[in-house]
């Protein structure tokens, strides 16, 4: 399905999807059926100084989402170099496994080239793709901005048919609320087919809030549709700048073993449910536990790259009422020789808001333990219990 690279004359024979081992320079002519083209400029480098803006005018690059695996720089290259405006192109990658992460950037020759680029493109069907869209932004984020100045009011949406893509989805919504600015049916990696769940984008919360009590139940293909809350990004003066988070990357965290994710500052109404549909669109998921009685919780991915791409781009975000805050957990590798204070809600709060969660007595309360601070490793200064919890869970003991 959305998968595979294009069919027909799009993707020549020769020209296979590029494997974890493959160098992506720009040492082929640009392929996709497209002759004549200019020499494919040099791959973008986000730490390169004259690609940092100092103003809102100077944004020239555009982030790209939802990638699949097999697309390359040459790929997206080819897609937008009839413009003639093409600067550069990066698709970021997995360190570890060479693996593209499922999003870019592409330089353009000038803030208003990109301007056009993105108005033109941005919920577009990808050449030799009709099923999946376009997905676009501003790589850096100012004043001058105002297309993402509006916050994203996003629903989650279940119980989806096979045969519902991006495109489905988004007439099915555009066609009662105007303000749909996006869907994204999430795909399984490893087959290439629909999880049956997706998310839909508003700018206004109005619909938002109608969609979600007006759209439950609705059929949607062959199937009635399943509403729930999902993350929101909010207004311009809350948001990320995606283009310095991509570039300084996620809260380090050295155990290359760790895949859990901390999630502080929940609202009530979220449920273990609802947390992992939001965090099942970056990555297999093993585990999802939120607290009896506590606004936290924990996800534990099957991969790191997984849980740094859910930090990166939820953290901050709005999901229920409330804006969530996302880091590190504690990785079940490091249990041993870490402090077991940290597995405490106790442990929480430092350089964050602290919730005033107590030190629980029941051994049930043991979960990951969490750094308080974003940029601070956890703190270690206190002797373990005599007697560790007696159940085990994967990735988590409790």
């Amino acid at each position: 399905m959305m998968q595979h690279p294009p069919p027909g004359g799009l993707l020549p024979h020769h020209v296979p999807p590029p494997s974890a081992q493959q160098h992506y320079g720009y040492q082929q002519p640009p392929p996709y059926g497209m002759p004549g083209a200019p020499p494919p400029p040099q791959m973008w480098n986000p730490q390169t100084p004259s690609s940092q803006p100092t103003t809102a005018d100077e944004i020239r690059t555009l982030w790209i989402g939802d990638l699949q695996f097999w697309m390359d720089e040459n790929f997206l290259y080819s897609c937008f170099a009839h413009t003639g405006e093409v600067v550069s192109v990066k698709v970021i990658r997995n360190k570890q496994t060479s693996q593209v992460e499922g999003y870019g950037f592409i330089e353009f020759v000038s803030h208003a080239a990109a301007e056009r680029a993105l108005q033109t493109y941005n919920n577009t069907p990808v050449p030799g793709l009709p099923d999946q869209l376009f997905r676009l932004n501003w790589a850096s984020l100012g004043s001058g901005d105002k297309r993402d100045d509006s916050p994203d009011y996003t629903i989650f949406v279940g119980d989806l048919a096979a045969d519902v893509t991006d495109y489905v989805l988004l007439e099915t919504f555009r066609a009662s609320y105007p303000s749909v600015k996006g869907a994204k049916v999430v795909i399984d990696r490893a087959t290439g087919r629909t999880k049956g769940y997706g998310f839909v984008r508003f700018s206004d919360e109005s619909e938002q809030i109608r969609a979600m009590s007006e759209m439950n139940g609705v059929p949607c293909s062959t199937r009635p549709m399943r509403i729930g809350p999902a993350a929101s990004k909010k207004g311009a003066s809350g948001q990320r700048d995606s283009y310095q988070s991509a570039a300084s990357g996620v809260p380090t965290d050295n155990d290359p073993n760790n895949t859990t994710v901390f999630v502080g500052g929940l609202d009530p109404t979220i449920t273990d449910d609802h947390l992992k549909n939001v965090f099942s669109q970056y990555g297999e998921i093993v585990h999802v536990k939120i607290p009896a009685g506590k606004r936290c919780g924990f996800v534990q991915f099957t991969e790191k790259s997984c849980a740094e791409e859910a930090i990166r781009t939820l953290n901050g975000m709005q999901l229920g009422g409330t804006t969530v805050r996302l880091s590190w957990g504690r990785s079940p590798s490091s249990k041993q020789a870490a402090d077991p204070s940290q597995y405490y809600y106790g442990g929480y709060g430092q350089g964050q808001e602290h919730y005033g969660y107590s030190m629980p007595q029941d051994p049930n309360a043991y979960y990951g333990g969490y750094p308080g601070g974003y940029q601070q490793p956890p703190q270690v200064g206190q002797q373990p219990p005599q007697q560790p919890p007696q159940q085990q869970h994967v990735g988590f003991s409790y």
